[in-house]
Order: structure tokens, then C-alpha cells, then sequence
């Protein structure tokens, strides 16, 4: 399975010819759509997430892909094929197994709203929770997007969170508001986290991996 990485919470996977793009927001201005799209996952309506003229283009090109998501976002796309995902159901994609966790986007403040979020599984491996730190209970995570700033979070929470889920391999996405300097200190804190839990972390802005 082959994953690119883009800016802030934007990331592509590949595997047998098949791909998902998850969560094309107006924060990834590095973002390329990809040749051949079989689904746009989409973790919740905020526009670092869902960037409505990116959606557009990705579907202008690839008018047969599978929009997943909340039903409240899915039933805005009935001239496409789109999926109100449900929490736990499994969902076959091409060659991807997805499911979703969660539910709640994170508070970010009392008098703002709390949309819906959720959470996706890829292959039963990759977990990337968007807007909120929802673990899944009894799920062995072996790959975790993790997302390392934002308004609802705190650095100290993204910290326990990765020590909950105790991945292989973990990834810091959600950081389009850090500067560089920003982005080294989240590396530093995080990557001890990491250290000491036999967890491989690695920023991989703009690369291309392979995960086992």
C-alpha cells in the first residue's frame, strides 16, 4: 500500500490500482490529483477537510468515484455515488477495506459547534482519526495519522493519544497553522513519545511510502 503525503490533513493511498484521497481540504495547496480516483473520504465539513472546489475537480476528472462520509455530507453529492458511512460497518472500495470510528468532532470551544466526525480504518492497519482523538477499542493499529495542532487540541493530548494507540508506525498530519519552527518542537515532543514505545515516527511532508 503505497501512501502520499500533502499538506495538513490531505493524504492519498494506492494499493492494486485502486485509490482513496482522504480529506482534500484548503489547506493542502501542495495537492495533485491523482490519475484514476476510486473514492474521496472525507472525515467532517470543515474546510481544512472538505475543500468544495477541490472536490469538484477531483469528481470533474474521476466522475464515477465513491464519495464516503457522515450522511450529512454524503447527502450533498446525490449526482454522484456517495455512502452515509456507518460507525463499525466495513465498506469495500476497490481493493480497500474501510472502516469508521468516532463519531464527534473535538470541542474546540462551548459556543461553537461540534459537527460530526469519523474516524477511518484503511486495511485494518492505517488509522487516521480526523478531528478528534477517538480510539478505537480492541482495533490493533498498526499505521496512525496523527494529528499534531490544531484549535480543539492540545500538544499534551496528542502525546497520550499516540501512547494509547501504540502504532508501528506513526505520521504527524493536521499541522497546516505550524511554522517550521512549530512543526521541529511537535517533532521533538512526539517523536519521544515514539521513542519510548517502539513506535517509528517520521514527518512526511510531501513524500511518497510504502506500508506493509
Amino acid at each position: 500500500m503505497k501512501l502520499t503525503k500533502y499538506q495538513h490533513a490531505c493524504f492519498v493511498v494506492e494499493k492494486n490500482g485502486h485509490t482513496l484521497v482522504v480529506d482534500p481540504g484548503n489547506f493542502s495547496h501542495d495537492f495533485i490529483i491523482p490519475s484514476h480516483v476510486d473514492a474521496i473520504v472525507i472525515t467532517h465539513e470543515h474546510p481544512d477537510h472538505l475543500d468544495e472546489s477541490r472536490i469538484q475537480s477531483i469528481l470533474q476528472t474521476n466522475p464515477k468515484a465513491t464519495i464516503i462520509a457522515h450522511e450529512s455530507i454524503a447527502g450533498r453529492y446525490t449526482n454522484y455515488t456517495s455512502i452515509g458511512a456507518k460507525l463499525g460497518e466495513p465498506y469495500t472500495i476497490g481493493s480497500f477495506t474501510l472502516r469508521f470510528f468516532g463519531g464527534s468532532h473535538a470541542s474546540i470551544a462551548a459556543t461553537i459547534p461540534v459537527p460530526p466526525n469519523l474516524g477511518v480504518l484503511i486495511e485494518d492497519s492505517l488509522y487516521y482519526p480526523g478531528d478528534s482523538f477517538f480510539v478505537p477499542e480492541n482495533v490493533p493499529i498498526k499505521t496512525l495519522a496523527l494529528p499534531a495542532s490544531a484549535p480543539w487540541m492540545k500538544m499534551s493530548e496528542a502525546m497520550d493519544f499516540l501512547a494509547r494507540i501504540k502504532p508501528e508506525f506513526a505520521f504527524p498530519t493536521h499541522d497546516g497553522i505550524l511554522s517550521e519552527d512549530g512543526k521541529q518542537l511537535a517533532d521533538r515532543l512526539l517523536g519521544m513519545v515514539a521513542s519510548g514505545q517502539n513506535t517509528t515516527y517520521k514527518r512526511l511532508d510531501g513524500q511518497v511510502i510504502e506500508l506493509s
